[in-house]
């Protein structure tokens, strides 16, 4: 498929294995939930805690091991996100835009690049409003996400 904002087609990716046994793991499911908590109570996101988990603990997939997804152990430990992952760094990547604009007030083609990346905030938040994960009155303004 290509990109929305540009006339070029996405990077092909690495796929991951047909089998979904993961025989090589050394760690028990109970084992890999309290790598999560602990990873969680570090500050880490889920994908950050994936990435950790691939790295340094030879865990392919949480999913393959615990049978759980990652963010239903999140919930089960209450340490789901208010809003979700996708969403938040979207906001966090506008608000360096922003800043980065007030210092640099000649940069137009980071004006075009901080409104494209609005509106796919706005096409983001529709989607999860829809889905009832964020609430029907959240709303995006460019001051409001700089204070958080």
């Amino acid at each position: 498929m290509t990109r929305i904002h540009s006339h070029r087609r996405g990077k092909s990716q690495s796929f991951r294995p047909m089998n979904k046994k993961v025989d090589w793991v050394e760690f028990t499911s109970e084992q890999i939930n309290e790598i999560i908590s602990k990873l969680n109570k570090e500050g880490l996101n889920s994908s950050q805690i994936g990435v950790v988990l691939r790295d340094q603990y030879t865990v392919p997939s949480v999913r393959a091991v615990v049978g759980k997804k990652m963010k239903e152990i999140l919930e089960d430990i209450d340490a789901s996100p208010t809003i979700p992952e996708d969403l938040d760094s979207l906001v966090k990547r506008a608000v360096r835009l922003q800043n980065h604009l007030k210092t640099n007030k000649g940069d137009r083609k980071n004006v075009r690049s901080l409104e494209l990346l609005e509106a796919k905030i706005h096409r983001v938040s529709k989607y999860y409003k829809t889905k009832n994960i964020i609430p029907k009155d959240w709303k995006y303004k460019a001051m409001v996400a700089q204070l958080t």
